[in-house]
C-alpha cells in the first residue's frame, strides 16, 4: 500500500507564490523518500501550471474540488473532463468545507467520485466527525455513514482506486489535533469497513489523516498502521514544512 502526503492549498496563493513553491517542492522531489506519493492541490486558475511544473516528476497534482455534471449551465463550476483534459492526477472530493459551506452532501459527493474514476482521475475521499458528534459518542457512526452514503455503491474495482481521508472537522483550521490513539482507531475502523468489500480493497485503499498535522505531531500519528499519510492543509503552504512531513512519512513507513 502506497503511502501519500498531500498538500490541500484551500484559497491562498497568487500565481507568482504558487509556482514558487510548486517550483521548490519539484527540485526537491528527487532526493525525497521514493516510498512516498506526493500530491499538490493548488486553487482552479493555477492547476494547469502546476500540471506543467510537475510533469516528469513524482508528483501529482489534484484539484480541490469538481462538478458531478459532464458538461451544462453550471457558472463557476468545473467538470471533470476539464481537469483531465489539462492532466490532473487527483481530486479532493467531500472536504468538510465544502460540506460545511456548500451544502454538499454524500450522495452528491459519491457522484462526483463516480465522474472522477470514470476518467481516471483517483478520489481523494474525506469524511470525519463534527466536535460534538465526538463528544456525543457518535463518531464512527458519523464516518460510516458517510462512507455508506457517498461510496457504498461502488463496486470492488472502482472502490480500490480511491484514496480516503480521515479529518475530523473539530481539527482543521484550529489549532486542535486528534491524538494518536483517535486518528488509529478511526483509521481501523475504516479499514474495517474496506474489509467488508475483502481483503484486496481493504490492503489497497490508503487511508490519510487530515487535521493540523505538522512536522511536530507527525511522527506520532503516521506511526498508526492504518495510518498512510496525510492530507495536509496549513502546512502545506510552507515548503520546508511540507517537504519535512514527506521524509518524516518515508521514514516512519520504511
Amino acid at each position: 500500500m502506497r503511502t501519500i502526503v498531500a498538500g490541500n492549498w484551500k484559497m491562498h496563493k497568487d500565481r507568482a507564490s504558487a509556482k514558487a513553491l510548486v517550483d521548490v517542492v519539484t527540485a526537491a522531489s528527487p532526493s525525497l523518500p521514493t516510498n512516498v506519493d506526493m500530491v499538490l492541490a493548488p486553487p482552479f486558475p493555477f492547476l494547469e501550471m502546476a500540471v506543467q511544473q510537475a510533469r516528469g516528476s513524482r508528483i501529482g497534482i489534484a484539484a480541490q474540488n469538481c462538478h458531478e455534471a459532464a458538461q451544462g449551465a453550471y457558472t463557476g463550476e468545473v467538470s471533470v473532463g476539464m481537469l483531465a483534459s489539462i492532466g490532473v492526477t487527483h481530486c479532493i472530493v467531500g472536504h468538510s468545507e465544502r460540506r460545511q459551506y456548500f451544502g454538499e452532501t454524500d450522495p452528491v459527493v459519491g457522484t462526483k467520485v463516480v465522474a472522477l474514476l470514470e476518467h481516471g482521475i483517483t478520489p481523494i475521499y474525506c469524511c470525519g466527525e463534527r466536535k460534538e458528534e465526538r463528544q456525543a459518542g457518535a463518531h464512527f457512526d458519523v464516518v460510516t455513514e458517510q462512507m455508506k452514503g457517498a461510496l457504498g455503491k461502488l463496486d470492488n474495482d472502482h472502490l480500490q482506486r480511491v484514496v480516503i481521508a480521515y479529518e475530523p472537522v473539530w481539527a482543521i483550521g484550529t489549532g486542535l489535533t486528534a491524538t494518536s490513539r483517535q486518528a488509529q482507531d478511526m483509521h481501523a475502523h475504516i479499514r474495517s469497513m474496506l474489509h467488508m468489500h475483502g481483503s484486496r480493497v481493504a490492503e489497497e485503499v490508503p487511508i490519510l489523516y487530515g487535521g493540523s498535522c505538522k512536522p511536530d505531531n507527525a511522527t506520532e500519528l503516521f506511526a498508526g498502521p492504518d495510518v498512510n499519510g496525510g492530507l495536509i492543509g496549513g502546512a502545506a503552504l510552507d515548503a520546508d514544512q511540507f517537504l519535512e512531513l514527506i521524509r518524516i512519512a518515508g521514514r516512519t513507513k520504511a
